[in-house]
């Protein structure tokens, strides 16, 4: 199943517009600002609407996951191929795209958060041309990992968000930008070497077999059709990578060697961490999120964060199950200290870029807890999570960057009485902050429940001291809510204008989405529900086979 355009596949234009985008953006004159911004839009804008193609027409029944046959509007050609290299034998790599239920969620939200994310950059005037050209080689490394179904290629598009990143935070952030583009640098590019080394261990450990047209077999079909005329290869497919009959038997990743299986499923683990943010590795986020410009910041939470954790559901949990089940208790440990630290942290911060920033890594806590439980509920919740933290966190640095243009100043301590001096920007900021809070009727409490109910089927102690968070992260939103709508209006702050019609156009839809996906979130939930039952069924089969093997 697939849809092409000019006979090339919705995938590859979904992925590659931003940079048709960005080739136009840079022959464009640096003088014709506007010209660029309204390229940048256009562009970003016919991504939203690919997605809703996507979207409408993705089959909710197709499992997906692990299977190149589960794959919907599969891409597939090969693309490097050199023979007979020494005793590497033969490289056989292939541009592959692919989406199943996991995805197709983070492609829509991909679309819409760099879609809002331009609309937010409309007030860059350094170098515009610059950035709206590195802001679209962001979006197209972003929804490369989203649709990329080969290793070596996946590796690629992650390798490509680094660079425009590290140069939207160091040339167009704020006084400490050079410190907080290398920090955010040199952590995730460690994560990355992590990672590397994992991918070329398990590219060595996976062979399948190349039939003269090129097609990829799986060991178990090749020894169907009686090996003749096939080659054996290794390969970089992921969801070759995924099926244990096509691991060499004495290779370093085979089943049989628990112990380096574990190694490489903690290098992929720490890849990946350091992205989502989890404690440790969180301490590049605060930085990174308040010396960036507004758009970039909502890019970072609203995306970025979310490729860590695709990346374990994508790559270590089907790849790695049974080193999932051993560390799935440590996994949600990590998740709740996550919850709690952030939860924490964001109370004692007066700097109000820098309170949403560690609220994020503690919304992010609850996805990595409702992925550890291992059950549908709790990674559907996971997954559901990572939508709608997307959806809520770029709505609060938006407001953010609302009240900064205005006033220049984040400390929170420094508002006051703004609810009758700016009614339309305090009832968007309500809905955003009940929304964070976990407010029934809006889409983070739908999202927050299925991840603690499948946590507490796997994780009850956990789950219980995780709950705590709820009550502190009321505590923080609310004490936001009073500190800057409440109480006497300064005096230098009664000029203060309302949300302008470019500022609601980025706030509303966003808002909407929140209350409808709250009341109805079904159109979310039944993406993704086939992939989650797979994965689910995948990981405790996983754990059956552990549980045999110690008895």
């Amino acid at each position: 199943m697939g849809v092409t355009i000019l006979g090339i596949g919705v995938l590859t234009w979904i992925t590659f517009l931003p940079v048709l985008g960005m080739v136009l953006v840079l022959l464009l004159p640096k003088e014709r600002r506007d010209a660029i911004r309204w390229m940048a839009l256009f562009f970003t804008g016919l991504q939203v609407v690919l997605a809703i193609i996507i979207f409408t027409k993705f089959d909710h029944g197709m499992a997906g996951i692990n299977t190149e046959a589960g794959m919907q509007f599969v891409e597939k050609v090969p693309w490097i191929d050199v023979k007979s290299v020494a005793w590497f034998g033969r490289i056989h790599i292939e541009y592959l795209l692919g989406i199943d239920g996991l995805s197709v969620v983070m492609v829509l939200l991909t679309a819409l958060i760099s879609f809002v994310a331009v609309i937010s950059s409309w007030t860059i005037d350094k170098a515009v041309k610059g950035y709206f050209a590195l802001f679209l080689l962001l979006d197209t490394g972003m929804m490369g990992v989203f649709v990329a179904l080969d290793f070596f290629l996946f590796y690629m598009f992650w390798e490509v968000v680094l660079l425009p990143m590290y140069f939207l935070i160091g040339v167009w952030g704020g006084p400490r930008r050079e410190y907080a583009a290398i920090k955010f640098f040199l952590y995730t590019l460690f994560g990355s070497v992590l990672m590397l080394l994992a991918m070329i261990a398990l590219y060595f450990s996976v062979t399948v077999y190349i039939d003269p047209a090129g097609v990829i077999h799986s060991v178990a079909d090749a020894t169907k059709m009686g090996m003749q005329g096939l080659e054996k290869i290794y390969t970089f497919n992921m969801m070759a990578m995924m099926d244990p009959g096509n691991y060499v038997p004495d290779s370093l990743l085979a089943g049989t060697n628990t112990s380096w299986r574990y190694i490489a499923y903690i290098a992929l683990f720490v890849g990946f961490a350091i992205k989502v943010p989890l404690v440790p590795f969180h301490t590049w986020l605060p930085d990174a999120h308040v010396e960036a410009p507004t758009a970039i910041s909502v890019i970072l939470a609203g995306v970025l964060l979310k490729m860590g954790a695709y990346g374990m559901l994508r790559i270590s949990f089907p790849m790695f199950p049974d080193a999932m089940i051993h560390y799935s208790w440590h996994l949600a440990l990590l998740g709740v200290i996550s919850m709690v630290y952030g939860a924490l942290v964001a109370m004692a911060q007066t700097d109000f870029k820098k309170l949403i920033a560690y609220s994020s890594v503690s919304h992010m806590g609850v996805v990595v807890l409702g992925m550890a439980s291992m059950n549908t509920p709790g990674m559907t919740g996971a997954v559901f999570q990572m939508f709608n933290h997307g959806i809520i966190t770029a709505m609060l640095f938006l407001i953010v960057g609302v009240i900064y243009d205005r006033t220049h100043t984040r400390g929170l301590n420094e508002f006051g009485g703004l609810m009758n001096q700016m009614p339309k920007y305090a009832a968007v900021m309500t809905v955003a902050f009940f929304a964070a809070l976990g407010l029934p009727g809006l889409s983070g409490f739908i999202s927050e429940a299925f991840s603690l109910l499948g946590a507490f089927q796997t994780f009850r102690t956990l789950t219980i001291i995780s709950v705590i968070t709820i009550v502190l992260t009321a505590g923080y939103m609310l004490w936001v809510l009073q500190r800057v709508f409440l109480g006497s209006l300064p005096e230098k702050w009664k000029g203060l204008t309302d949300i302008n019609g470019r500022e609601m156009a980025m706030l509303a839809p966003l808002a909407a989405i929140v209350i409808f996906l709250g009341i109805y979130p079904s159109p979310v939930l039944d993406l993704m529900n086939s992939s989650m039952n797979f994965l689910a069924e995948l990981l405790q089969h996983a754990g059956s086979a552990t549980l045999m093997g110690l008895q």
